[in-house]
């Protein structure tokens, strides 16, 4: 039961993810980070986010398998196969549902996405199935290398991936600079305020 726990909190978080990057996308006020990357790259090319997400993502995942392999695991194949399709299904679904919607709907898009993809981080971090290859770069650099804390290393790698989506025509807005600056942060409070007390709590009912 307790591996289920963990499973299903992996593929929550990672599924989770994906609806919140086309949340994000829909209202147009600006993606996180890698996702301003990835569509950079793919405007280059002319190409589906989806597509680029699973071309980049799968480089990355390769310098993860070299440098710490730990954070390979289930979550991070799902999150590799699914979550821009998700996301594209997401903003599919929003493009039929709200063709038009007014800058409240966006803003309330945005901010919702934001939260949630933080928490989704949260989730499958603590799970430990595995990570998205992306957030896995910060997790080496702060707790193999230790080369800052987490959360100042998460903000260089999602201002390097604005720095980069920006070159690449990528138009930038209020919501990838709040994610560039506050999701490691908000990301760290989840996991010790939410993702790791109810892991413990599992851990508990297991034991009792």
């Amino acid at each position: 039961m307790y591996q289920f726990k963990r499973i299903l909190m992996g593929f929550c978080g990672v599924t989770l993810c994906g609806l919140c990057v086309g949340m994000l996308q829909k209202a147009n006020l600006g993606v996180d980070p890698f996702t301003c990357f990835v569509t950079g790259i793919a405007n280059i090319f002319g190409s589906t986010y989806s597509t680029f997400y699973l071309i980049l993502t799968g480089i990355l995942l390769f310098l993860v398998f070299i440098l710490r392999r730990h954070y390979i695991g289930i979550a991070t194949i799902i999150n590799l196969l699914f979550t821009g399709v998700t996301a594209d299904i997401m903003r599919e679904f929003l493009n039929n549902a709200i063709p038009h919607p007014s800058l409240v709907i966006r803003w309330g898009l945005m901010l919702i996405a934001i939260v949630f993809t933080c928490l989704a981080a949260a989730l499958y971090f603590t799970a430990d199935l595995g990570v998205s290859a992306y957030d896995a770069i910060a997790l080496i650099a702060a707790y193999k290398y230790r080369l800052l804390p987490f959360k100042y290393c998460r903000i260089i790698t999602d201002s390097i991936c604005v720095i980069i989506g920006f070159a690449f025509n990528v138009t930038l807005g209020i919501g990838t600079v709040i994610t560039a600056l506050f999701m490691g942060p908000l990301t760290q409070w989840f996991k010790v305020h939410i993702a790791e007390p109810l892991l413990s709590r599992n851990q508990l009912i297991k034991t009792a």
